[in-house]
């Protein structure tokens, strides 16, 4: 039977590699971008869970969060612009995120099963820079979900993973590397590179869908051994 997916973020970087890597799976996918819903919005997932939904007939079988921001947020800032840096990564990184899973464990439910794939963040484990604790935080609350929901409703066959990628090669990566100090960066990160999308990707597919069932909860690492858990 045709896999149907749901994929949020998948106009570019890791989720254009990862709706590309679909392309040769039996699968229907729908793949989201800015242009059908800003996430900052508390009622785009609504929406967009509703319109897949419509556009899928009915069935989603596997649900990839992969939508987020990587916005600075510095310490000295005034507080007004913090706070609101917070809300915006937090609404967008996780809060939509969640959104779309309760969704998903619902629609699952009510239909024997599925899967949830959530692409979080080395960060979640080893931390970021120091204008990032709100992405850090983000993407740990996403790990900290997906293994909730795994815990949850493994029993009615409804699994949950994350892929945890460090570093990836995208959009405008030769500027962030040189912001961050290039060799140095790369330094930190044992295989000697950052990761290749399509890497992500494929660590995407598998757990979408071939992992086995008794992986449910597992966090996947895509980093290079730059941070070992």
């Amino acid at each position: 039977m045709t896999t149907h997916i749901l994929l949020t973020g998948a106009t570019r970087g890791i989720g254009a590699a990862i709706a590309t890597r679909f392309a040769s799976e039996d699968v229907r996918l729908i793949g989201t971008g800015s242009a059908d819903g800003d996430l900052a919005d508390p009622a785009t997932p609504a929406k967009l869970w509703a319109d897949a939904l419509d556009r899928l007939d009915g069935r989603i079988d596997v649900l990839i969060n992969n939508a987020g921001v990587f916005e600075a947020a510095p310490l000295d800032a005034d507080d007004a612009a913090w706070s609101a840096s917070w809300a915006r990564t937090l609404q967008i990184n996780l809060t939509a995120s969640a959104e779309l899973c309760r969704r998903a464990v619902l629609h699952f439910q009510a239909n024997g099963a599925g899967r949830i794939v959530n692409v979080a963040s080395r960060a979640a484990y080893r931390g970021d820079s120091p204008a990032h604790w709100h992405y850090a935080a983000s993407k740990a609350g996403m790990v900290a979900m997906t293994k909730t929901i795994a815990r949850g409703y493994a029993r009615e066959g409804i699994l949950a993973f994350a892929i945890c990628p460090g570093f990836t090669m995208t959009g405008m990566a030769e500027d962030y590397l040189e912001s961050r100090g290039g060799d140095k960066l790369l330094a930190d990160i044992p295989l000697g590179r950052v990761a290749a999308p399509d890497e992500v990707a494929e660590a995407a597919a598998f757990l979408a869908l071939n992992a086995p069932p008794s992986m449910t909860g597992s966090v996947i690492d895509v980093n290079g051994a730059s941070y070992v858990r």
